[in-house]
């Protein structure tokens, strides 16, 4: 038999942007917390919310636990009885403690002997009972990004509980948390229906809700937004600015949708387009409006939570508040044109960007060089204009407009270098260089703008790491993370076949000019975390780990030709039937020389054996083959040139005693032979991390 289940948390307005993951954590909480005690969920765990309540509901929840049956040990079959067959107190009193006889205790026989035994059957309760236990355990474990106490209630969390409504098949399941007791009583719309309503059922939940002007499901919510705004900007000949961001976070904000289109002077389009969105999305949550051709035009839409008496006087409310935010865009824009953005450079040595490493002017110092560095070896010819856009690329930051409008670093400066002349692919470089800006965002189109980006984030990385500042478990306050990924991805994208160790070696010798550290051993968890990030991308993209580890531990330098190599592999490991032989066989060579430290160098005038000189030949011709395969990155034929080592290797073995102890000398030429072997092995790749 299954139950309806539907629980509502009701508060003060939570903050939009938390509401981005807290309600979907929320019902992963709890469907564990179900599967935990035995509850079963027959249908799905719908997870709803509005800026004043996160609500779970389920048609088909489980009336009762599981039953569950449980294996007792007790005491050992000698200490249970006596010689005569007697039970001793030991067995008496593992009898009593699970309420049982002693007929219904068994001998179990175990390795370590026979032991008395129990198979208990436990009944499950039902899930009203069970919820009122865990439902108050598990609403103070939803993860907020800051958590407030109210009046004397010791309880954290994200804002003031007012109520909660807890019903299983429309009876209340009762449990008290922050001090509110459960109930049947949920409430409407704050504004248009602020009046508490009784609730019976899912059904019953539903209709009132929207008898109450709450639209309760978030995806309904985005959808009315997305559709009042298309229409709304219709009205006037336009279209809404295209942003799902945007849309979630008002979609947060509101219960009820309800929008107006506003009006603001033409004047104000003389400022750049990104000013005006920035201006009206961060501090109105306006949707800018555009004519068919992208342009903006004087309107924009915003979104109310009620239904205004008179649309009228609400929209000269936003447009009066509007016009005030872009009459300080333009002042902020005035003033920062009577400067060229090169001349903000100097300000830059006012702003300390990290106590140890110094001001943001020293860092533009730093990674312009760097810059430079990848220049020469990627893009000679755009060696001055990279420089430049290295220069100008922080500028931006000390303007009247970024520091009122952080989002608009890179685009302000893009925009004023072009206003200063400055070639249009250092203007676009400036604005690249942040890119991208989260895991899945774009990347650089520019190879400018994607040089000054690796220079940048290949400094920010070393810089941090050079002064302890490397993340900790889920500690990252420097996004180091993603920016190391940023780098990997940047390199990829690009097919730059740049050495990663060389990069780091140069910013490292760059930056030991202005500060002390152990260069060697920042050098060296540079790299394990630079492998550790492209190893975690490369599990992401499907990639088994054995196949990872076996490329990444043989050559972890050029990460262009790294993913080349591994593709191959992967398809030598699927459509090779010679793969588990050659990784076999580099097995048996590792296994025998793992303990010599030395490389030796083959003296061929001391093979006893007719099967080390077929070896050592064979190893030779088909090594200048399978350079050839990898000059062209042709790995996977590469691949199976290896493979035909096999034979030689295994006539070898069964041929000579390698590590024989009549002969220093004769041994170490074969542990030279070997050597040389798994040398050319690992040009491939690291055959021992594959489990067979």
């Amino acid at each position: 038999m299954t139950a309806e289940f539907l629980l509502e948390i009701g508060t003060e307005e939570i903050p939009s942007d938390y509401l981005d993951s807290a309600p979907e954590e929320f019902g992963r909480l709890t469907k564990s917390s179900l599967e935990e005690n035995r509850i079963v969920i027959s249908g799905e765990l719908f997870v709803y919310w509005t800026p004043r309540r996160m609500v779970l509901f389920c048609r088909k929840v489980a009336e009762k636990q599981e039953d569950m049956f449980q294996e007792l040990m007790g005491p050992s079959r000698k200490a249970a009885y006596d010689q005569r067959g007697n039970p001793t107190k030991a067995a008496i009193g593992f009898a009593q403690k699970y309420g049982v006889t002693l007929d219904d205790i068994r001998i179990v026989e175990t390795q370590k002997g026979e032991y008395l035994g129990l198979k208990r059957h436990i009944p499950g309760r039902p899930s009203g009972e069970v919820l009122s236990e865990i439902l108050p355990q598990v609403i103070p474990r939803i993860p907020w990004p800051k958590s407030m106490r109210w009046g004397s209630i010791g309880f954290p969390f994200v804002r003031p509980v007012h109520w909660i409504l807890a019903l299983l098949d429309g009876r209340v399941i009762p449990f008290e948390t922050a001090g509110v007791r459960s109930g049947s009583r949920t409430m409407g719309h704050r504004f248009m229906s602020p009046r508490a309503l009784q609730v019976t059922g899912l059904r019953d939940y539903f209709k009132k809700m929207k008898e109450s002007s709450v639209m309760i499901n978030p995806e309904d919510r985005r959808k009315e937004i997305e559709d009042q705004a298309i229409k709304k900007a219709k009205d006037v000949g336009g279209v809404p600015v295209q942003d799902m961001d945007l849309v979630r976070t008002v979609s947060n904000l509101v219960e009820f949708p309800y929008s107006i289109c506003g009006r603001f002077e033409e004047k104000f389009l003389d400022l750049p387009e990104p000013v005006l969105i920035t201006v009206m999305k961060e501090h109105q949550r306006y949707f800018a409006i555009q004519d068919r051709n992208g342009s903006l035009i004087p309107h924009f839409v915003a979104v109310n939570n009620t239904v205004p008496k008179d649309d009228s006087v609400v929209t000269k409310g936003h447009e009066r508040v509007l016009k005030a935010r872009l009459s300080d865009a333009v002042f902020f824009f005035d003033e920062d044109r009577k400067r060229p953005l090169e001349d903000r450079l100097e300000d830059l040595k006012g702003v300390i960007y990290q106590a140890e490493l110094g001001t943001s002017f020293a860092k533009v110092q730093r990674f312009t060089e760097l810059a430079r560095y990848l220049a020469e070896q990627i893009a000679p010819e755009k060696g001055d204009n990279v420089q430049l856009a290295a220069r100008l690329c922080k500028c931006d930051l000390v303007t009247e407009m970024v520091m009122e409008f952080p989002t608009l670093q890179g685009v302000m400066g893009r925009e004023y270098a072009r206003m200063d002349g400055h070639p249009e692919e250092v203007c676009v470089a400036i604005h690249e260089h942040y890119l991208p800006a989260k895991a899945d965002d774009d990347l650089p189109s520019s190879p400018i703008g994607s040089i000054v980006g690796l220079a940048d984030r290949m400094d920010t990385v070393g810089g941090c790491f050079a002064i302890g500042l490397q993340p900790t478990g889920a500690a990252d306050p420097f996004a180091l993370r993603r920016h190391a990924l940023a780098i990997i991805r940047i390199l990829e994208n690009n097919a730059w076949n740049v050495s990663l160790s060389g990069l780091i070696s140069r910013s490292l010798e760059i930056l030991r000019e202005h500060v002390r550290f152990d260069s060697d051993k920042t050098f060296s968890d540079l790299l394990d975390f630079f492998r550790e990030r492209y190893k975690n991308r490369m599990s992401a993209l499907g990639y088994g780990t054995d196949l990872i580890e076996a490329v990444v531990s043989a050559e972890f330098d050029d990460l262009c030709e790294l993913s080349v190599r591994m593709e191959h592999l992967r398809r030598f490991i699927s459509e090779s039937h010679d793969f588990q032989s050659l990784a076999l066989t580099f097995k048996r060579v590792s296994n025998i020389i793992k303990g010599q430290k030395e490389p030796l160098k083959v003296d061929e005038s001391m093979f006893k054996e007719s099967c080390e000189t077929d070896l050592w030949k064979a190893s030779q011709e088909l090594e200048k083959e399978i350079r050839e395969f990898m000059e062209k990155r042709d790995y996977f034929n590469a691949l199976n040139v290896l493979a035909k080592l096999k034979g030689p290797v295994d006539a070898f073995f069964d041929g000579v005693e390698v590590l024989t102890k009549e002969d220093p000398g004769l041994r170490d030429n074969r542990v030279a032979l070997l050597q040389h072997l798994a040398e050319l092995f690992l040009t491939m790749a690291d055959f021992s991390k594959f489990s067979i």
